[in-house]
């Protein structure tokens, strides 16, 4: 079956398109290596790069230095506030008190923090639209690290869909988290540039 065979399929069913169902089709047409999301209806598919990937890391193995495993996710979905946002952030830090869903999905009302890492194909959508659909959905804190800049902008004090506070640190500085309910600091000296 085609891609546009399961769009029409889809459309056919229930006469509108879901997350669900262009996720399930996206799993069996999407390539290996690349990270597919959703955001206000638009499918994007972008490659893994080193750089990007050495930033998640970092980020995750600092949160893993305070929070369990089971807290602590990356590129899994996530449906957020807004048409058709099904993303799938970089690093997300799930409450303590997070459980799945009946379809096996995380909640955004439980989510704690979200990091994203620029790439040049989507920093739009972490600039705007992801960060909008983050704050209606009360994400406490929300980090963007931007290889291109050279910089980490942390966004805290979600309210009426947007965030309050931006504080802006050039890499190789420290993101104070201990301001938030994290409660830690996030080193950057090892972040790469691009």
């Amino acid at each position: 079956m085609t891609v546009l065979e399961d769009r029409i399929e889809m459309a056919d069913d229930s006469g509108e398109l879901t997350l669900d169902s262009l996720f399930e089709s996206l799993e069996r047409t999407t390539p290996e290596g690349y990270k597919v999301e959703i955001v206000e209806g638009a499918i994007f598919m972008s490659p893994q790069r080193d750089t990007h990937w050495e930033i998640i890391a970092d980020i995750y193995e600092q949160l893993r230095t305070k929070y369990p495993r089971k807290r602590v996710k990356s590129d899994v979905r996530i449906d957020y506030p807004g048409h058709l946002n099904g993303f799938a952030t970089d690093v997300t830090l799930v409450t303590e008190a997070a459980q799945k869903d009946e379809k096996g999905l995380w909640n955004c009302r439980d989510v704690a923090f979200v990091a994203e890492v620029i790439s040049k194909g989507t920093a739009a959508n972490d600039y705007g639209p992801k960060k909008t659909a983050y704050a209606v959905a009360e994400v406490p804190v929300y980090l963007i690290a931007d290889p291109y800049q050279g910089k980490c902008h942390l966004y805290t004090q979600p309210k009426d869909g947007d965030y309050i506070t931006e504080t802006t640190v050039t890499f190789g500085g420290d993101v104070d988290l201990t301001v938030t309910d994290l409660g830690l600091t996030l080193k950057t000296d090892e972040f790469p540039r691009d």
